[in-house]
């Protein structure tokens, strides 16, 4: 891993010198971000939803919108004033970006009767993401660990993730699925960003957290903050904190699973999950695939592709003479506790970040907080 990765993950955000964009001066981030040959990739709304695509100008920025979520709910709703970042999190995370939903691999060409395999190297393009919120930060984090920490690194993931500049946006609201602060991840932007934002009325509170942040605040039209500036910051921030109502109980909760594997929770779950892998389509940290090979109709040709996959999919434990999971219970299970328990056997780290993600889109409206509530109040 770079030097480039470690700083945007270990640098700390400069408070020395708290500055401020004019509310009207955005669009020279996002050319400050061009210049420097990077796409950028923000949100923008889309059928309903905020998502994150390449953005052209800021004016493709959700001003106005936010989003209003709850278990299973979904829906936008206009804001009483032009905010470009006052939504929570859509359905989109910047894993799409960074571990891709279908990759190629290799591709293999038939020459007579051998074949010759070419492996396919990953030139990623240099991206910016704008908007990143702390619980996505984590998420980052938590890919890197998985990614670039342990003894196999991933090649494309390390492309793609060298080539990123990371433009954090501090929450200054929550959804009520929201539940970052229990998970210790936010709402509050702290490390892992190149540089971070605070939207106020009068502007963006710039915060300088690397290298690469502190070259392209070089280049923005900045003035100091007034104290009022920073009042005002502190309070947008303090409110976000303020409309968090979900908590998760994360005192021991490894014993507490593991211990538990035969509670009936995991039957009454079962009986209410669709297995439809929603949960872990939008999660900003999973990262189950599956690798297969597809050929063309001429058989001269085939590629060896990665797709993401999803421990809900039946076939996803499947060996020679059956399924290992068959079961609704048993899939759900198994994603709970390895998300919850066993990932920190693994990385050291949960694999939740406390996004909510996964009660918004479940069509069923499961909560895995109140999953675990059930368990730890009535162990088996």
């Amino acid at each position: 891993m770079t030097n480039r990765v470690t700083t945007t993950q270990e640098t700390k955000a400069t408070t020395d010198a708290v500055r401020l964009l004019p509310r009207d001066r955005l669009a020279d981030l996002f050319h400050a971000l061009t210049a420097r040959g990077y796409q950028v990739i923000g949100p923008r709304v889309d059928q309903g939803a905020i998502i994150y695509d390449q953005l052209t100008s800021v004016e493709e920025l959700p001003r106005g919108w936010t989003d209003e979520q709850g278990p299973g709910y979904y829906r936008l709703k206009r804001r009483e004033d032009d905010d470009a970042f006052g939504y929570v999190v859509g359905p989109h995370s910047w894993k799409r970006y960074l571990f891709p939903p279908l990759v190629t691999l290799a591709r293999i060409e038939r020459d007579g009767e051998d074949w010759h395999i070419e492996s396919q190297p990953e030139s990623p393009v240099k991206r910016a993401f704008l908007g990143v919120r702390a619980c996505e930060l984590a998420a980052i984090a938590v890919q890197d660990r998985v990614f670039l920490s342990q003894a196999y690194v991933d090649p494309i993931y390390q492309a793609r993730r060298e080539s990123v500049c990371l433009i954090a946006a501090n929450c200054t609201q929550a959804a009520a699925t929201c539940f970052c602060t229990s998970m210790d991840t936010g709402p509050r932007c702290r490390s892992g960003f190149d540089l971070a934002i605070t939207e106020i009325a009068a502007g963006y509170i710039v915060e300088v957290g690397s290298e690469l942040g502190a070259s392209l605040a070089a280049d923005l039209p900045l003035r100091p903050a007034s104290p009022e500036d920073q009042a005002d910051g502190e309070a947008a921030r303090a409110r976000a904190v303020a409309q968090i109502e979900r908590t998760l109980d994360t005192h021991d909760i490894r014993a507490l699973l593991m211990n538990n594997l035969d509670h009936p929770q995991w039957d009454d779950v079962g009986q209410r999950c669709l297995s439809c892998t929603n949960c872990t389509m939008v999660c900003p940290t999973c990262f189950c695939c599956s690798v297969t090979e597809v050929g063309d109709l001429t058989e001269q040709h085939i590629e060896r592709q990665r797709q993401w996959d999803s421990c809900f999919h039946p076939d996803f434990s499947y060996i020679n003479g059956g399924q290992v999971r068959g079961q609704v219970r048993s899939r759900y299970r198994q994603w709970l506790t390895h998300k919850l328990a066993t990932w920190i056997d693994q990385f050291d780290v949960s694999g939740c970040v406390g996004c909510g993600r996964c009660i918004t889109w479940c069509p069923v409206g499961i909560d895995l907080t109140e999953e675990v509530a059930a368990i730890r109040g009535n162990p088996s």
